[in-house]
Formats: structure tokens, sequence, C-alpha cells
């Protein structure tokens, strides 16, 4: 019988016993009371502690009697203590039964758990006597041993390292802007004067070829009576060259094609040209007043299509390097909670902003039914995982001290081997193992932090038996 795990767990069992009783909880198992309380024929030994006769959950270091006159119950140090099922792989004593095999005692460690450690047995200054380390039990390859009993408590639980496929999203807001491919401006190229403008404002959605204002210029009241000429000359004979240039000239003074099809239609100068939209879209531009003097290259209508627009998402310059051309991301506007739009990364930005330390990237979005507006705020999430699977492991199994990482793996039979690992991507809870796991090998997901200190409280106990051995 090992005297000195007896009189640690019955320090234990009274500590918990007083606090049961002042706090009033009910009384401990009954299978602890009863073993504590069953007397072992080894002879006459000093009691450790007194109980309640009626066992109550009441204990006392020395002689005490009840509210009606009756002595506490002595428990004497023969008493066999135990709250671990018992294993045969790890028999109490030196000596195993029958002197088959004998263990050599390396150290005694402190009761209660502090860093003292003794190469003989003693005592505690509350008279605990120092519990044996055997050899074996204390391994030098930094591995960590737990009984069954402890593992249990804890909640340990293991789960092989596999390859899965992660998707890490990248989560950033950003802005509606407009294509600017899909923008036109309607400017006269010679001195104009607007005589009519169709009723469009700001914002008015306007279609292909829809008429927006009437213009008399004289540079092409001119042009289209040069090139009526030409066409009568080439009826009668002329030259078609330079006819052709005739018409040219035309459209470089931006004369739109159906207005040159009605001059060569009607074979008449037209006092007053109709402008017509270029494209469809909405008209964000609106100059144009009815008498006024247009001057070359005054602006008088933008119109921009908004059938695609895009969406420029400003990156933390942390998640730029996951970021590449293609992948597809997912927009939602805020003005429209529920509603996604998809589309793809079409350019990333050379430029970092200085002052928000975020990238830019751009992604293009179909618009078909014109919700998303210009200068419109927007969240993104970009899907940077791979369609690979990789090496694998829940993200609790990583224990992070900033400087390191680390997982501990699950040796069978209670031993756990910590081990330095490599991370990569990050994602549903799951974060990838580059170097140090292999494939199908367990780690620890629940409970590794309360196993990490246990090993922390192992090495300082190393320590000191290591300093007590030296001279």
């Amino acid at each position: 019988m090992n005297r000195a795990v007896i009189a640690s767990a019955a320090a234990a069992l009274i500590a918990t016993a007083g606090i049961g009783f002042v706090a009033g909880v009910q009384r401990p198992p009954v299978r602890a009371i009863a073993v504590a309380t069953t007397v072992a024929a080894e002879g006459n030994l000093p009691p450790i502690y007194f109980e309640d006769p009626d066992g109550k959950p009441a204990y006392s270091l020395t002689p005490r009697k009840t509210g009606d006159g009756r002595d506490y119950r002595a428990v004497p140090a023969g008493a066999d203590i135990s709250f671990d099922e018992a294993s045969p792989e790890a028999p109490m004593s030196a000596s195993a039964p029958g002197g088959a095999s004998e263990r050599k005692i390396k150290y005694y460690r402190n009761p209660m758990g502090l860093p003292d450690t003794s190469p003989v047995p003693k005592k505690d200054s509350m008279g605990m006597d120092y519990i044996p380390v055997f050899e074996g039990e204390d391994t030098d390859d930094g591995s960590v041993n737990l009984s069954p009993g402890k593992i249990q408590r804890t909640g340990v639980k293991s789960e092989p390292a596999a390859k899965r496929v992660i998707h890490t999203i990248i989560r950033a807001p950003g802005t509606i802007q407009l294509d600017e491919r899909r923008v036109s401006v309607i400017s006269m190229r010679s001195e104009s004067f607007v005589l009519k403008v169709a009723n469009v404002t700001t914002g008015s959605h306007v279609v292909k070829g829809q008429p927006l204002m009437e213009v008399y210029s004289p540079a092409v009241s001119s042009a289209a009576a040069e090139y009526l000429a030409t066409i009568s000359s080439k009826t009668t004979g002329g030259d078609g060259l330079y006819g052709r240039g005739s018409r040219q000239r035309l459209m470089n003074l931006d004369v739109p094609e159906p207005a040159i099809a009605a001059i060569e239609k009607s074979r008449n100068v037209p006092t007053s040209i109709e402008w017509t939209a270029p494209r469809d879209g909405i008209v964000l531009e609106r100059n144009a007043i009815e008498g006024m003097r247009a001057q070359p290259g005054g602006v008088l209508f933008r119109i921009a299509d908004h059938s695609v627009v895009w969406a420029l998402i400003d990156v933390a310059e942390r998640d730029l390097g996951a970021i590449s051309i293609g992948q597809p991301a997912t927009v939602e506007a805020r003005s429209f909670p529920g509603r996604e739009f998809s589309g793809k990364i079409e350019v990333i930005y050379p430029e970092i902003n200085k002052e928000t330390r975020t990238a830019r990237i751009r992604v293009e979005l179909p618009n078909p039914d014109l919700l998303l507006l210009h200068d419109m705020y927007v969240d993104a999430e970009i899907d940077t995982g791979t369609a690979e699977p990789v090496l694998a492991v829940p993200e609790s199994a990583v224990m992070d001290t900033g400087s390191r990482q680390a997982v501990l793996v699950d040796k069978g039979q209670g031993r756990f081997e910590p081990r330095d690992v490599k991370l990569g991507h990050r994602g549903a809870g799951y974060v990838e193992i580059r170097d140090g796991v292999a494939e199908g090998e367990p780690v620890v997901v629940a409970a590794n932090f309360l196993i990490d200190a246990e090993s922390n409280l192992k090495a300082a106990l190393k320590g000191f038996s290591d300093a007590g051995e030296k001279p």
C-alpha cells in the first residue's frame, strides 16, 4: 500500500469535504466514502483524519465530537483511498506482486503539485508524504503521459488529420462604379446651335437611336450640300471618289448615320440635324438647353450603360497575397439585403492606399435589373480557397503562441507528443497543415491546453529534480 498516495488523496478528500460542508453541497460519491472508511487488515495504524460517524460531509484533522456527544470515526493511514480506477499496468508499489518485477523510484515530488522534489522520502509542512515518481513515468522525449481516468475527466478528444477542401472567405467593403468602357459623351465637333431638346432629363433611361435634340450647324449644312452635289454628279458620270470623301466629311462631324441616310433619301439639305442616343443607358448629365450655342467639344449629354457595372473592393493589405485574378466574388448591396450579385475578379490595382493600408480590386458584375447604382456601398465575399484538398486539422487542435504553432499527437495509451507544425490557409473551422503531421495521425482537438499545462508542470518538476541530483 502506497502511503504517499493515500495521504495525498486523503488530504484532497478532506479539502473537498470541507468545501462541501461550508457550501452545503451534497455528500461525495458513495464509492469514495465507502472505500475511504474501509479499514484494511494491516495492523493498528495511526489515524490520518476523522470523519462524521453518520457519513455526513464533515471531517477533522483532530479528534472531534458530534453535537450529541459522539466521537468522530478515525480513518487510519492504511485505508484504501482511491479516486481512479486501478490499472494493472501501473501498480501502486515499487515491487510487483510475487516479486516478478521491480520499478526504481527516481525521485519524490510535492503532494500538492508545487515545484519541489526530493531524492529521498520526506513530508511537507502539513505532514503529507511526498509522492514517488518511478522510472518510465518521466520520459525524456517530450511526450506527456496521462492516466485513463485523467483523460476521461478532462474531456480529451482526438481526430485524425485528413485532407479537406478549405474555403477561405475574405470579406471587404466596396463601392459600385460605372464601367468606363460603357460611357458615351455627346458633344458637337463644330460650332452649332441647339434648336430643340427632347423630353429627356438627368436620370432618364434612353435606348439606342432615341432622339435627344435637334441642332443647326453651318459646317454640317455645308458638308451636306457638298455631299448632295457629289451624289448628283455621280449619277451624271462624275467622280465617285470625291463623293465618298464628302460623305466622310459628314461622318467626321459626327453626324448620326440615320441623318446621313435621310439626306441621301430626300436629296435636300436639312436646316437641322436630329441627334440620337448612341447606346442604351441612363442619362448622367444633360447640359443641352434649347436655343443655346454649343461650342466644339462642349458636353451636351453623358450617357452610361448600367447593364454591367464594377465593384471596387478595398481589401486589407494582409489578405492581398491570397487574392488572384479570376477568383469568384459575391457582392451584396446594403440597399438590398439578401440579394447577391456574383462576379469574378478582373483587375488588382497596383497600388496600396497609404492611409488605410488597403489594396483595390475590381469585380465585374452583371446588373440586368439596374439595381446597382453608381457609388452604392456594397459588401463583398471573396472565396480564396482551391478545389484541391489539403491536409487539415480542426482549428482547436492548434496551440498558437504567436511565434510557434504546435499540435498534440495522440500516440495511444495515454501518451501525447507535442509537434511543431507549419500552417497554411484557414477556413470553415479547419486549418491547413503544411509540415509536422502526416495524414491519418490523430491530434488532440479538445482539452489540449490542459495537457499542455500538465507537460509544463512535469517539465518544471523534472528541472527541479535534475538540479537536485547535481552536486
